[in-house]
This record gives structure tokens, sequence and C-alpha cells, in this order.
């Protein structure tokens, strides 16, 4: 079952490095870690997630059943599970209003059969950093009245059917999110407009040079 046993940390460093350190102990599939907060949260590409105590929901689940299509199934069961409409910057940021709202990161050794889902969603935050003011928001910005507690159930609920279901139900729920599909974007290696994602997750972009796909990476929105 998605989220039992429970191990819950008032303050720990990470609920990924937590997670890790149980599946590395042999902790079975669907082991859930979660903290009020944390000291060194982390997103991807190495950037520091930070939320006010209490404010988030910060969990990691120890997965045994893996699928390469992880991170976009859980991008689908965040939205899924929000009260509001959401959708799915690639390749797996959740946005409200064209701002993030939750950060998905996956860690693991596949070779050894385990990976760790960390999810990170603004539940209650009121305010944010200088330099993230205008690209964040929380379900109470967005004018959801949920508090972490409350999203969790959702959202261990969405986690399971979705962890559970078919590849191809995936994909198309993933590519009716879309935040990106017919925007320009950008990326470290030039710019173009997105097409949406091949059936590997990867991002399809049209650029004046033809057709790149991108198969992990940064991609910038142009506004």
């Amino acid at each position: 079952m998605i989220g039992t046993p429970r191990v819950h940390h008032r303050l720990t460093d990470s609920t990924n490095e937590r997670a890790k350190a149980l599946a590395l102990a042999g902790a079975a599939h669907g082991t859930l870690v979660t903290a009020g907060e944390q000291s060194a949260g982390r997103g991807r590409q190495g950037r520091v997630w930070t939320a006010p105590s209490g404010s988030a929901l910060l969990m990691s689940l120890v997965l045994r059943e893996l699928d390469e299509l992880l991170p976009l199934t859980a991008a689908v069961a965040v939205c899924d599970a929000l009260a509001a409409e959401a959708a799915v910057k690639w390749p797996n940021d959740v946005w409200i209003e064209g701002r993030k709202v939750a950060g998905i990161l996956v860690e693991g050794r596949p070779q050894d059969g385990w990976a760790v889902l960390g999810i990170g969603l603004n539940a209650t935050t009121e305010s944010f950093p200088a330099e993230l003011a205008e690209t964040a928001t929380s379900l109470r910005l967005a004018g959801v009245d949920a508090d972490p507690a409350s999203v969790l159930d959702d959202l261990l609920d969405s986690l399971g059917r979705w962890l559970r279901a078919p590849s191809g139900s995936v994909l198309a729920a993933w590519r009716s999110l879309d935040a990106l599909k017919g925007e320009r974007v950008r990326w470290s290696g030039g710019e173009g407009i997105a097409g949406g994602i091949d059936d590997s997750g990867a991002l399809l972009v049209e650029t004046r040079n033809g057709p790149v796909t991108l198969d992990a990476g940064e991609v910038h929105l142009l506004r």
C-alpha cells in the first residue's frame, strides 16, 4: 500500500535522504517519509527547496515497482489530487496559473530495484523570497483552502491509482496537462516551439534548424 509504513520528522535534512537510507536498509515498496520542515531540501538541477515550517507537503516514497515514466506519472498524480486547475511544465513541475506550486525529484538505484519519489508542494505558504515571488505560488494563494495533511491524503490516493495505470493512460493524461505545447521555449542548446512529448517522455521541439528531442535538462518558457 502506498504510504504505509510512514515515518514523520518534525525537522529533517531531506525527506529524500531519509527515504534513500530506508530503501538501502530494505524498506518495503510504498514506505513514506514526511517532514514538517527540511534543512537541506533539494529540487531538480541541484536547487534548494525551502518552505516555512508546516506550510508545505514534504514527502518521499520508497518505490520498488519501477517504470521509466515515473516522473511523468507523479506529475499527473499531483495535478489529479489538487482542487485547482493545474498544468505540468516539462518534465514534472506542477503549475497553477503559470506559477510553480509543486516540484518532483526522483532519485535511486534502478539497478538495485528501488527509487525514491520526492514531492514538495506549497500548501499554505503566503509569501516567498524575492527571487521566487514572480514564479512560485501555493494552494492558499490560488484560493484553495488545504493544509499539508489533507493534501497528503488526496495525493496518496491519486498516486496509488496512477502508479498502476497503463503507460498509454499516463501519457494521454500528461499531454492533456502540458503547459508548454505550442509555446516558445529556451534551453542551454537553443530555442524553439515545444511540440509535446514522445512515448518515452522526451520533449519535442521544433527549431529553425529542424526538430530536436530533449531527454533531460532545464527548459524555460519564453513569455
